[in-house]
Protein backbone atom coordinates (compact mmCIF):
# COMPACT_ATOMS: atom_id res chain seq x y z
CA UNK A 1 0.00 0.00 0.00
CA UNK A 2 1.63 3.22 -1.14
CA UNK A 3 -1.20 5.77 -1.18
CA UNK A 4 -1.78 8.27 1.58
CA UNK A 5 -5.45 8.35 2.52
CA UNK A 6 -7.32 11.57 3.28
CA UNK A 7 -10.86 11.09 4.59
CA UNK A 8 -13.67 13.64 4.62
CA UNK A 9 -16.16 13.02 7.42
CA UNK A 10 -19.23 15.15 8.12
CA UNK A 11 -21.34 16.08 11.11
CA UNK A 12 -24.45 15.30 9.04
CA UNK A 13 -25.67 14.67 5.54
CA UNK A 14 -25.48 17.87 3.51
CA UNK A 15 -22.50 19.22 5.45
CA UNK A 16 -20.39 19.38 2.28
CA UNK A 17 -18.48 16.09 2.18
CA UNK A 18 -19.00 15.38 -1.52
CA UNK A 19 -17.93 18.74 -2.87
CA UNK A 20 -14.99 18.97 -0.45
CA UNK A 21 -13.78 15.51 -1.50
CA UNK A 22 -14.12 16.60 -5.13
CA UNK A 23 -12.10 19.74 -4.44
CA UNK A 24 -9.37 17.73 -2.69
CA UNK A 25 -9.19 15.30 -5.61
CA UNK A 26 -8.58 18.21 -7.95
CA UNK A 27 -6.13 19.94 -5.61
CA UNK A 28 -3.90 16.90 -5.15
CA UNK A 29 -4.09 16.00 -8.85
CA UNK A 30 -2.83 19.51 -9.65
CA UNK A 31 0.22 18.73 -7.51
CA UNK A 32 1.15 16.03 -10.01
CA UNK A 33 -0.08 13.16 -7.83
CA UNK A 34 -2.08 10.13 -8.95
CA UNK A 35 -5.38 10.52 -7.08
CA UNK A 36 -8.42 8.25 -6.73
CA UNK A 37 -11.71 8.86 -4.89
CA UNK A 38 -13.39 6.25 -2.71
CA UNK A 39 -16.67 5.84 -0.88
CA UNK A 40 -17.31 2.44 0.62
CA UNK A 41 -21.09 2.56 0.48
CA UNK A 42 -23.23 5.22 -1.08
CA UNK A 43 -27.01 5.59 -0.82
CA UNK A 44 -28.26 7.55 -3.79
CA UNK A 45 -30.43 7.25 -6.88
CA UNK A 46 -27.90 9.40 -8.74
CA UNK A 47 -25.71 6.87 -10.54
CA UNK A 48 -23.32 6.79 -13.48
CA UNK A 49 -22.27 4.03 -15.85
CA UNK A 50 -18.61 2.92 -15.77
CA UNK A 51 -16.68 -0.01 -17.29
CA UNK A 52 -16.49 -3.31 -15.43
CA UNK A 53 -13.08 -5.00 -15.13
CA UNK A 54 -14.32 -8.10 -16.97
CA UNK A 55 -16.17 -6.18 -19.69
CA UNK A 56 -19.62 -4.66 -19.83
CA UNK A 57 -20.77 -1.77 -17.68
CA UNK A 58 -21.80 -1.18 -14.08
CA UNK A 59 -23.00 1.58 -11.78
CA UNK A 60 -21.37 3.80 -9.18
CA UNK A 61 -22.63 6.85 -7.32
CA UNK A 62 -22.48 10.08 -9.29
CA UNK A 63 -20.39 11.80 -6.61
CA UNK A 64 -17.50 9.36 -7.04
CA UNK A 65 -17.86 9.59 -10.82
CA UNK A 66 -17.35 13.36 -10.69
CA UNK A 67 -14.57 13.03 -8.12
CA UNK A 68 -12.71 10.72 -10.49
CA UNK A 69 -13.10 13.24 -13.30
CA UNK A 70 -11.79 15.94 -10.97
CA UNK A 71 -8.77 13.74 -10.26
CA UNK A 72 -8.22 13.22 -13.99
CA UNK A 73 -8.68 9.43 -13.87
CA UNK A 74 -11.20 7.06 -15.38
CA UNK A 75 -14.09 6.25 -12.99
CA UNK A 76 -14.28 2.60 -11.95
CA UNK A 77 -16.45 0.41 -9.73
CA UNK A 78 -13.79 0.06 -7.01
CA UNK A 79 -14.25 3.75 -6.24
CA UNK A 80 -17.75 3.02 -4.91
CA UNK A 81 -17.94 -0.73 -4.30
CA UNK A 82 -21.42 -0.65 -2.72
CA UNK A 83 -24.29 1.48 -4.00
CA UNK A 84 -27.74 1.42 -2.42
CA UNK A 85 -30.53 2.77 -4.64
CA UNK A 86 -33.70 3.43 -2.59
CA UNK A 87 -36.87 2.00 -4.15
CA UNK A 88 -39.12 2.72 -1.14
CA UNK A 89 -38.72 4.03 2.40
CA UNK A 90 -37.75 0.56 3.64
CA UNK A 91 -36.18 -1.07 0.59
CA UNK A 92 -33.13 -0.43 -1.59
CA UNK A 93 -31.57 -2.14 -4.57
CA UNK A 94 -28.06 -3.29 -3.65
CA UNK A 95 -25.31 -2.88 -6.23
CA UNK A 96 -21.94 -4.48 -5.51
CA UNK A 97 -18.96 -3.64 -7.70
CA UNK A 98 -21.30 -2.25 -10.31
CA UNK A 99 -23.79 -5.12 -10.50
CA UNK A 100 -27.15 -5.70 -8.83
CA UNK A 101 -26.93 -8.33 -6.08
CA UNK A 102 -30.47 -9.63 -5.54
CA UNK A 103 -29.24 -12.07 -2.89
CA UNK A 104 -28.58 -9.24 -0.41
CA UNK A 105 -32.22 -8.06 -0.38
CA UNK A 106 -33.20 -10.55 2.31
CA UNK A 107 -30.04 -10.20 4.43
CA UNK A 108 -30.53 -8.11 7.62
CA UNK A 109 -28.70 -4.79 7.62
CA UNK A 110 -26.00 -5.65 10.16
CA UNK A 111 -25.33 -9.08 8.67
CA UNK A 112 -25.18 -7.48 5.22
CA UNK A 113 -22.39 -5.17 6.38
CA UNK A 114 -20.27 -8.11 7.50
CA UNK A 115 -20.75 -9.80 4.13
CA UNK A 116 -19.82 -6.63 2.26
CA UNK A 117 -16.76 -5.59 4.28
CA UNK A 118 -14.26 -7.91 2.52
CA UNK A 119 -15.34 -6.45 -0.84
CA UNK A 120 -15.02 -2.91 0.49
CA UNK A 121 -11.59 -3.55 2.01
CA UNK A 122 -10.26 -5.21 -1.12
CA UNK A 123 -11.48 -2.38 -3.35
CA UNK A 124 -9.82 0.21 -1.11
CA UNK A 125 -6.58 -1.75 -0.88
CA UNK A 126 -6.39 -2.11 -4.67
CA UNK A 127 -6.78 1.65 -5.06
CA UNK A 128 -4.15 2.29 -2.40
CA UNK A 129 -1.73 0.07 -4.30
CA UNK A 130 -2.32 1.89 -7.60
CA UNK A 131 -2.42 5.57 -6.60
CA UNK A 132 -0.44 8.13 -4.60
CA UNK A 133 -3.45 9.60 -2.76
CA UNK A 134 -6.91 8.20 -2.09
CA UNK A 135 -9.51 10.78 -1.08
CA UNK A 136 -12.18 8.95 0.92
CA UNK A 137 -15.68 10.30 1.48
CA UNK A 138 -17.63 9.22 4.53
CA UNK A 139 -21.40 8.92 4.70
CA UNK A 140 -23.86 10.79 6.89
CA UNK A 141 -22.19 11.15 10.27
CA UNK A 142 -19.60 8.91 11.94
CA UNK A 143 -21.28 9.60 15.29
CA UNK A 144 -24.31 7.36 14.72
CA UNK A 145 -23.57 5.26 17.81
CA UNK A 146 -26.39 2.82 17.04
CA UNK A 147 -24.53 1.86 13.84
CA UNK A 148 -20.95 1.74 15.09
CA UNK A 149 -20.85 -2.05 15.32
CA UNK A 150 -21.98 -2.49 11.71
CA UNK A 151 -20.38 0.58 10.14
CA UNK A 152 -18.40 -0.08 6.95
CA UNK A 153 -18.39 3.48 5.60
CA UNK A 154 -16.86 5.71 8.27
CA UNK A 155 -15.12 4.21 11.29
CA UNK A 156 -14.04 0.88 9.84
CA UNK A 157 -12.71 2.51 6.68
CA UNK A 158 -10.83 5.19 8.64
CA UNK A 159 -9.19 2.53 10.79
CA UNK A 160 -8.37 0.24 7.88
CA UNK A 161 -6.74 3.03 5.88
CA UNK A 162 -5.31 4.86 8.90
CA UNK A 163 -6.61 7.91 7.08
CA UNK A 164 -5.93 11.50 8.00
CA UNK A 165 -9.48 12.69 8.63
CA UNK A 166 -11.11 16.11 8.46
CA UNK A 167 -14.57 16.72 9.89
CA UNK A 168 -16.75 19.21 7.99
CA UNK A 169 -19.88 20.94 9.25
CA UNK A 170 -22.44 23.32 7.74
CA UNK A 171 -22.07 26.50 9.77
CA UNK A 172 -24.97 28.14 7.92
CA UNK A 173 -27.40 25.85 9.77
CA UNK A 174 -26.25 27.11 13.14
CA UNK A 175 -24.81 25.11 16.01
CA UNK A 176 -21.60 24.28 14.14
CA UNK A 177 -19.33 24.18 17.19
CA UNK A 178 -21.77 21.92 19.01
CA UNK A 179 -22.00 19.65 15.97
CA UNK A 180 -18.23 19.36 15.78
CA UNK A 181 -17.74 18.85 19.51
CA UNK A 182 -20.62 16.38 19.80
CA UNK A 183 -19.37 14.32 16.86
CA UNK A 184 -15.83 14.29 18.28
CA UNK A 185 -17.13 13.28 21.72
CA UNK A 186 -19.06 10.30 20.31
CA UNK A 187 -16.18 8.94 18.26
CA UNK A 188 -14.15 6.01 19.60
CA UNK A 189 -10.77 7.14 20.93
CA UNK A 190 -8.76 5.49 18.15
CA UNK A 191 -10.72 7.33 15.46
CA UNK A 192 -10.48 10.62 17.36
CA UNK A 193 -6.71 10.26 17.07
CA UNK A 194 -7.07 10.23 13.28
CA UNK A 195 -8.81 13.61 13.19
CA UNK A 196 -6.45 16.17 11.70
CA UNK A 197 -8.80 19.11 11.57
CA UNK A 198 -12.27 20.66 11.63
CA UNK A 199 -13.71 22.45 8.59
CA UNK A 200 -16.41 25.10 8.83
CA UNK A 201 -18.34 25.13 5.55
CA UNK A 202 -20.85 27.58 4.02
CA UNK A 203 -19.74 30.54 6.12
CA UNK A 204 -21.13 33.99 5.35
CA UNK A 205 -19.47 37.07 6.75
CA UNK A 206 -16.18 38.02 8.36
CA UNK A 207 -14.31 34.90 9.56
CA UNK A 208 -12.62 37.00 12.26
CA UNK A 209 -15.97 37.12 14.08
CA UNK A 210 -15.71 33.39 14.79
CA UNK A 211 -12.99 34.01 17.40
CA UNK A 212 -12.51 32.78 20.04
CA UNK A 213 -14.68 29.79 19.06
CA UNK A 214 -12.13 27.80 17.02
CA UNK A 215 -9.46 28.12 19.71
CA UNK A 216 -11.92 27.18 22.46
CA UNK A 217 -12.93 24.13 20.42
CA UNK A 218 -9.29 23.17 20.00
CA UNK A 219 -8.72 23.56 23.73
CA UNK A 220 -11.58 21.12 24.35
CA UNK A 221 -10.65 18.55 21.71
CA UNK A 222 -7.06 19.08 20.70
CA UNK A 223 -8.21 19.36 17.07
CA UNK A 224 -7.54 22.59 15.14
CA UNK A 225 -9.95 24.28 12.76
CA UNK A 226 -8.05 24.05 9.50
CA UNK A 227 -10.42 25.85 7.12
CA UNK A 228 -13.38 28.20 7.03
CA UNK A 229 -14.93 27.85 3.60
CA UNK A 230 -17.29 30.48 2.21
CA UNK A 231 -20.86 29.90 1.07
CA UNK A 232 -20.92 29.00 -2.63
CA UNK A 233 -24.42 28.54 -3.98
CA UNK A 234 -23.43 28.17 -7.63
CA UNK A 235 -20.34 26.02 -7.34
CA UNK A 236 -21.33 24.08 -10.45
CA UNK A 237 -21.60 20.54 -9.05
CA UNK A 238 -24.88 18.72 -8.46
CA UNK A 239 -25.76 17.91 -4.89
CA UNK A 240 -25.47 14.22 -4.06
CA UNK A 241 -28.76 14.00 -2.17
CA UNK A 242 -32.05 15.70 -2.97
CA UNK A 243 -32.69 18.50 -5.43
CA UNK A 244 -29.72 20.79 -5.88
CA UNK A 245 -31.62 24.05 -5.59
CA UNK A 246 -34.72 24.28 -3.45
CA UNK A 247 -35.43 27.80 -4.66
CA UNK A 248 -35.97 28.81 -8.27
CA UNK A 249 -32.87 30.52 -9.56
CA UNK A 250 -31.27 31.77 -12.75
CA UNK A 251 -28.26 33.75 -13.85
CA UNK A 252 -29.04 36.75 -16.03
CA UNK A 253 -32.34 37.65 -17.65
CA UNK A 254 -34.66 34.64 -17.67
CA UNK A 255 -35.74 33.48 -21.11
CA UNK A 256 -36.73 29.87 -20.32
CA UNK A 257 -38.37 28.43 -17.22
CA UNK A 258 -38.01 24.66 -16.87
CA UNK A 259 -40.22 22.82 -14.40
CA UNK A 260 -38.78 19.44 -13.36
CA UNK A 261 -41.32 17.19 -11.66
CA UNK A 262 -39.80 16.24 -8.28
CA UNK A 263 -41.50 12.97 -7.43
CA UNK A 264 -40.30 11.09 -4.34
CA UNK A 265 -38.02 8.56 -6.09
CA UNK A 266 -36.64 10.75 -8.84
CA UNK A 267 -33.24 9.58 -10.04
CA UNK A 268 -30.23 10.88 -11.96
CA UNK A 269 -31.22 14.46 -11.21
CA UNK A 270 -27.54 15.40 -11.41
CA UNK A 271 -27.86 15.39 -15.20
CA UNK A 272 -29.83 18.65 -14.94
CA UNK A 273 -27.02 20.57 -13.23
CA UNK A 274 -25.82 21.99 -16.58
CA UNK A 275 -29.23 23.65 -17.00
CA UNK A 276 -28.72 25.28 -13.62
CA UNK A 277 -25.46 26.71 -14.96
CA UNK A 278 -26.87 28.15 -18.21
CA UNK A 279 -27.52 31.88 -18.11
CA UNK A 280 -31.18 32.75 -18.60
CA UNK A 281 -32.52 29.30 -17.67
CA UNK A 282 -34.60 29.13 -14.49
CA UNK A 283 -35.21 25.73 -12.90
CA UNK A 284 -38.27 25.03 -10.79
CA UNK A 285 -38.83 21.78 -8.89
CA UNK A 286 -42.51 20.97 -9.39
CA UNK A 287 -44.37 19.23 -6.57
CA UNK A 288 -47.82 20.66 -7.28
CA UNK A 289 -49.66 22.09 -10.33
CA UNK A 290 -48.94 25.67 -9.26
CA UNK A 291 -45.22 24.99 -9.69
CA UNK A 292 -45.84 24.32 -13.40
CA UNK A 293 -47.74 27.56 -13.98
CA UNK A 294 -45.84 29.76 -16.38
CA UNK A 295 -43.26 27.09 -17.22
CA UNK A 296 -41.94 26.99 -20.77
CA UNK A 297 -40.87 23.35 -20.46
CA UNK A 298 -41.93 20.47 -18.24
CA UNK A 299 -39.49 17.62 -17.69
CA UNK A 300 -40.40 14.23 -16.23
CA UNK A 301 -37.03 12.93 -14.98
CA UNK A 302 -35.88 9.41 -14.25
CA UNK A 303 -37.42 7.40 -11.42
CA UNK A 304 -36.33 4.44 -9.31
CA UNK A 305 -39.99 3.49 -8.78
CA UNK A 306 -41.84 4.53 -11.92
CA UNK A 307 -45.29 3.17 -11.08
CA UNK A 308 -45.21 4.53 -7.52
CA UNK A 309 -43.97 7.95 -8.67
CA UNK A 310 -46.65 8.01 -11.38
CA UNK A 311 -49.29 7.35 -8.72
CA UNK A 312 -47.82 10.21 -6.64
CA UNK A 313 -47.88 12.50 -9.68
CA UNK A 314 -51.58 11.76 -10.18
CA UNK A 315 -52.35 12.26 -6.50
CA UNK A 316 -50.85 15.76 -6.68
CA UNK A 317 -52.86 16.65 -9.80
CA UNK A 318 -49.67 16.99 -11.80
CA UNK A 319 -50.98 14.64 -14.49
CA UNK A 320 -53.55 17.25 -15.44
CA UNK A 321 -50.92 20.00 -15.37
CA UNK A 322 -48.66 18.02 -17.73
CA UNK A 323 -51.60 17.22 -20.04
CA UNK A 324 -52.66 20.87 -20.13
CA UNK A 325 -49.10 21.97 -20.90
CA UNK A 326 -48.83 19.43 -23.74
CA UNK A 327 -52.25 20.34 -25.15
CA UNK A 328 -51.09 23.96 -25.35
CA UNK A 329 -48.25 22.81 -27.62
CA UNK A 330 -45.54 23.50 -25.06
CA UNK A 331 -42.47 21.24 -24.76
CA UNK A 332 -42.68 18.15 -22.57
CA UNK A 333 -39.62 15.94 -22.12
CA UNK A 334 -39.59 12.54 -20.44
CA UNK A 335 -36.27 10.87 -19.59
CA UNK A 336 -36.08 7.15 -18.77
CA UNK A 337 -38.79 6.67 -16.11
CA UNK A 338 -40.33 9.92 -17.32
CA UNK A 339 -40.48 8.48 -20.85
CA UNK A 340 -42.21 5.38 -19.48
CA UNK A 341 -44.81 7.57 -17.75
CA UNK A 342 -45.59 9.39 -21.01
CA UNK A 343 -46.78 6.15 -22.64
CA UNK A 344 -50.08 4.33 -22.45
CA UNK A 345 -49.21 1.62 -19.94
CA UNK A 346 -46.61 0.08 -17.65
CA UNK A 347 -46.71 -3.73 -17.72
CA UNK A 348 -44.90 -5.65 -14.98
CA UNK A 349 -45.09 -9.44 -14.90
CA UNK A 350 -41.80 -9.82 -13.02
CA UNK A 351 -42.57 -7.85 -9.85
CA UNK A 352 -39.93 -5.26 -10.77
CA UNK A 353 -41.81 -1.99 -10.57
CA UNK A 354 -45.61 -2.33 -10.86
CA UNK A 355 -48.44 -2.09 -13.37
CA UNK A 356 -50.06 1.25 -14.13
CA UNK A 357 -51.82 3.22 -16.85
CA UNK A 358 -49.57 5.88 -18.33
CA UNK A 359 -50.27 9.52 -19.10
CA UNK A 360 -51.17 8.67 -22.71
CA UNK A 361 -49.11 11.40 -24.35
CA UNK A 362 -47.16 8.90 -26.48
CA UNK A 363 -48.57 5.66 -27.98
CA UNK A 364 -46.03 3.46 -26.21
CA UNK A 365 -46.12 0.52 -23.82
CA UNK A 366 -43.30 -0.31 -21.40
CA UNK A 367 -42.73 -3.88 -20.23
CA UNK A 368 -40.48 -4.35 -17.20
CA UNK A 369 -37.99 -7.20 -17.52
CA UNK A 370 -35.80 -8.93 -14.97
CA UNK A 371 -32.48 -7.98 -16.57
CA UNK A 372 -31.35 -4.41 -16.09
CA UNK A 373 -29.92 -2.44 -19.01
CA UNK A 374 -26.75 -0.56 -17.97
CA UNK A 375 -24.58 0.86 -20.73
CA UNK A 376 -22.88 3.86 -22.24
CA UNK A 377 -24.65 4.90 -25.42
CA UNK A 378 -23.90 7.17 -28.36
CA UNK A 379 -26.72 8.00 -30.77
CA UNK A 380 -27.38 10.16 -33.78
CA UNK A 381 -30.77 11.83 -33.66
CA UNK A 382 -32.87 11.47 -36.77
CA UNK A 383 -35.51 13.98 -37.83
CA UNK A 384 -37.04 15.76 -34.85
CA UNK A 385 -39.90 18.22 -35.04
CA UNK A 386 -41.32 21.22 -33.24
CA UNK A 387 -39.25 22.63 -30.35
CA UNK A 388 -36.86 19.66 -30.60
CA UNK A 389 -36.07 20.16 -34.31
CA UNK A 390 -32.56 21.42 -33.55
CA UNK A 391 -31.65 18.00 -32.18
CA UNK A 392 -31.93 16.57 -35.69
CA UNK A 393 -28.66 15.07 -36.84
CA UNK A 394 -26.83 15.64 -33.55
CA UNK A 395 -24.52 12.90 -32.28
CA UNK A 396 -24.99 12.66 -28.50
CA UNK A 397 -23.27 10.45 -25.92
CA UNK A 398 -24.88 9.48 -22.64
CA UNK A 399 -25.88 6.44 -20.64
CA UNK A 400 -28.81 4.11 -19.98
CA UNK A 401 -29.93 2.60 -16.66
CA UNK A 402 -33.37 0.96 -16.82
CA UNK A 403 -35.33 -2.27 -16.48
CA UNK A 404 -38.14 -1.42 -18.87
CA UNK A 405 -38.25 -2.00 -22.61
CA UNK A 406 -40.49 0.39 -24.48
CA UNK A 407 -42.15 -0.16 -27.86
CA UNK A 408 -44.77 1.47 -30.01
CA UNK A 409 -48.14 -0.21 -29.56
CA UNK A 410 -49.56 -1.05 -33.00
CA UNK A 411 -53.17 -0.58 -31.91
CA UNK A 412 -52.38 2.89 -30.59
CA UNK A 413 -50.22 4.20 -33.41
CA UNK A 414 -52.94 5.61 -35.68
CA UNK A 415 -53.44 9.39 -35.75
CA UNK A 416 -53.76 11.45 -33.63
CA UNK A 417 -51.48 9.27 -31.53
CA UNK A 418 -48.93 8.64 -34.27
CA UNK A 419 -45.33 8.72 -33.16
CA UNK A 420 -42.03 9.81 -34.68
CA UNK A 421 -38.93 7.80 -33.78
CA UNK A 422 -35.80 10.00 -33.90
CA UNK A 423 -33.69 7.14 -32.44
CA UNK A 424 -34.91 3.56 -32.79
CA UNK A 425 -35.62 2.02 -29.40
CA UNK A 426 -34.39 5.08 -27.51
CA UNK A 427 -36.41 8.17 -28.45
CA UNK A 428 -39.99 8.86 -29.49
CA UNK A 429 -41.90 12.03 -30.33
CA UNK A 430 -45.59 12.76 -30.80
CA UNK A 431 -46.96 13.85 -34.17
CA UNK A 432 -47.41 17.43 -32.96
CA UNK A 433 -43.72 17.53 -32.14
CA UNK A 434 -43.84 19.00 -28.63
CA UNK A 435 -43.68 15.77 -26.55
CA UNK A 436 -40.37 13.90 -26.59
CA UNK A 437 -39.40 10.82 -24.59
CA UNK A 438 -35.86 9.44 -24.43
CA UNK A 439 -34.03 6.67 -22.58
CA UNK A 440 -30.72 8.51 -22.89
CA UNK A 441 -29.47 10.12 -19.68
CA UNK A 442 -26.97 12.97 -19.92
CA UNK A 443 -28.66 14.88 -22.73
CA UNK A 444 -27.95 18.29 -21.19
CA UNK A 445 -24.35 17.39 -20.44
CA UNK A 446 -23.67 17.42 -24.17
CA UNK A 447 -22.36 20.79 -25.38
CA UNK A 448 -24.02 20.35 -28.77
CA UNK A 449 -27.43 19.85 -27.19
CA UNK A 450 -27.11 22.94 -25.00
CA UNK A 451 -26.01 25.01 -27.96
CA UNK A 452 -28.84 23.70 -30.14
CA UNK A 453 -31.62 24.16 -27.60
CA UNK A 454 -30.45 27.27 -25.73
CA UNK A 455 -27.77 28.85 -27.87
CA UNK A 456 -25.50 28.80 -24.84
CA UNK A 457 -22.98 26.73 -22.95
CA UNK A 458 -22.65 25.75 -19.33
CA UNK A 459 -19.36 26.07 -17.51
CA UNK A 460 -17.02 23.25 -18.51
CA UNK A 461 -16.42 20.74 -15.74
CA UNK A 462 -12.69 21.42 -15.80
CA UNK A 463 -13.26 25.01 -14.72
CA UNK A 464 -15.75 23.89 -12.06
CA UNK A 465 -13.19 21.51 -10.57
CA UNK A 466 -10.42 24.11 -10.67
CA UNK A 467 -12.63 26.68 -8.94
CA UNK A 468 -13.40 24.22 -6.13
CA UNK A 469 -9.72 23.45 -5.66
CA UNK A 470 -8.91 27.17 -5.67
CA UNK A 471 -11.40 27.80 -2.85
CA UNK A 472 -9.95 25.05 -0.70
CA UNK A 473 -6.38 26.16 -1.35
CA UNK A 474 -7.22 29.79 -0.56
CA UNK A 475 -9.02 29.13 2.73
CA UNK A 476 -7.05 26.23 4.23
CA UNK A 477 -4.40 26.98 6.82
CA UNK A 478 -0.96 27.34 5.21
CA UNK A 479 0.72 23.96 4.74
CA UNK A 480 -2.34 22.11 5.98
CA UNK A 481 -3.23 20.35 2.75
CA UNK A 482 0.30 19.05 2.30
CA UNK A 483 0.40 17.92 5.93
CA UNK A 484 -2.56 15.61 5.28
CA UNK A 485 -0.53 13.49 2.87
CA UNK A 486 2.87 13.56 4.53
CA UNK A 487 4.21 10.32 6.09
Amino acid sequence: MTARCVMVLGTSSGAGKSWLATALCRYYARQGLRVAPFKAQNMSNNARVVPLPDGGAGEIGSAQYFQALAAGVEPQVRMNPVLLKPEADTRSQVIVLGRVDDGLYAVPWRARSEQLWPTVAQALDELRAAYDVVVIEGAGSPAEINLHDSDIVNLRVARHAQARCVLVTDIDRGGAFAHLYGTWALLPADVRSLLAGFVLNKFRGDAALLAPGPQQLQDLTGVPTVATLPMRRQHGLPEEDGVFDECASAAGVVHTTVAIVAYPRLSNLDEFQPLNNVAGVRLVWARCPADCAGADWIILPGSKATAADLAWLRAQGLDAAVAHHAAAGKPVLGICGGLQMLGEALVDTQGIDGNAPGLGLLPLVTVFERDKIVRRTTVRFGACHGPWARLSGLVVSGYEIHHGRTDEHPALAAPPGSVVTPVAGLAWQNAAGNVLGVYLHGLFEDTGVLQALFGAQARPLSSVFDALADVVQRHWVPGGLQALIEP
